[in-house]
């Protein structure tokens, strides 16, 4: 994903595609994701973590290619939706495949976790910047990521535990469907995605017309929040371990409404960096452990129920950034982040109603 990021401008040079036709194009990437992940809960189940690990990440390493070559608009559309398709499958996988980690080591692993996808999403855009800056080509620079790739999976495929009778029937019998507890775990992921969306897609428009900082540094922003992200995700599991699941849950929220209120309420823009950063504190390990509660839960089969909270969370991510749009347009995006402020109160409040 962070070498896609690298290789976006020069998918536009050789398509000479308009920023609207670009808008759809990238949009294809997002719908292979999201109509991957809502079958991803079956798929796994039928097949296993480690064959759908293995085998999206084959499906995406095949696409790279085609995404540094090909120039034809329509045919980069449907690659990037297959390698959208691969992203998708892996990411729910590889959370399936976490949660069994972390039941099998009986300690706090989730939160390590999705800080290495922030690792890798660093490693490769950084990577991909270095590399293109040094004079190679796109294709020649995905190559270079497929070994990556290839290698570090091989190395760790042997250690991919097997999925314990996903498709089972659940333990309290009956149908297979989600609780309460799982679709308000799923109302709080997308939320938390939300927030994330909307400071990645609105933060550098908020800091540069309404705190009037130059606009080549827009991205200071998400910098802040993705910053402080990651360093709270690395102490995470440590935290967690401490506090427990239900605090981290309750002080994750409120860090987030604070910092909402801190960038809209305090006008100069220092204070929305700080404002952004304890969003990013807040929102950090509050994914990591619904996606852990969600594979405690008996109603459904760990593939599903992970399935279904990582899925709507990805709805976050693609619906939020409009919301915040349409609500900027009647109002302004004050007024948007504030909504997004008072979102996070749910899941302050739905942290008094999961199971631990």
């Amino acid at each position: 994903m962070g070498l896609w990021a690298e290789l976006v401008p020069y998918a536009q040079q050789r398509t000479h595609a308009e920023p609207g036709n670009l808008g759809l194009l990238l949009l294809c990437l997002g719908a292979g994701s999201l109509i991957a992940m809502l079958g991803s809960g079956h798929v796994i189940g039928a097949l296993g973590c480690r064959k759908v690990i293995s085998g999206s990440v084959v499906l995406y390493c095949l696409m790279l290619p085609l995404l540094a070559t090909l120039g034809d608009i329509n045919l980069l559309a449907l690659s990037l939706f297959v390698f959208g398709m691969g992203i998708g499958l892996a990411d729910v996988a590889v959370n399936v495949q976490g949660t069994l980690v972390e039941q099998a080591a009986g300690k706090p692993l989730m939160s390590g976790f999705h800080c290495l996808w922030s690792v890798g999403g660093i490693a490769g855009a950084g990577g991909g910047a270095l590399m293109l800056d040094a004079g190679m080509s796109p294709l020649f620079s995905s190559w270079i990521a497929i070994v990556l790739i290839m290698l570090v999976c091989t190395l760790a495929f042997r250690g991919l535990l097997t999925s314990p009778g996903n498709e089972q029937q659940s333990q309290e019998g009956g149908a297979v469907r989600p609780n309460l507890r799982l679709m308000l775990m799923a109302v709080m992921a997308m939320i938390c995605f939300m927030a994330e969306g909307a400071i990645l897609d609105w933060g550098g428009i908020f800091i540069t017309k309404d705190r009037v900082i130059a606009i080549q540094h827009a991205g200071w922003g998400f910098a802040a929040f993705a910053i402080a992200m990651s360093l709270m995700r690395m102490l995470g599991d440590a935290v967690v371990s401490r506090l427990g699941r239900k605090r981290i849950l309750i002080i994750g929220g409120g860090l987030g409404i604070a910092g909402y209120l801190i960038a809209v309420l305090l006008p100069c823009w220092p204070m929305t960096l700080l404002g952004f950063a304890l969003v990013g504190i807040g929102a950090a390990n509050i994914v990591p452990v619904l996606i852990t509660l969600a594979g405690q839960e008996k109603s459904m089969p760990v593939n599903r129920s992970v399935a279904m909270v990582a899925t709507l969370g990805y709805f976050g991510v693609l619906g939020g950034p409009a919301l915040i749009g349409w609500i900027a347009h009647l109002a302004d995006l004050s007024v948007a982040f504030m909504v997004v402020a008072a979102a996070f109160l749910l899941i302050v409040f739905g942290a008094f109603r999961l199971r631990y």
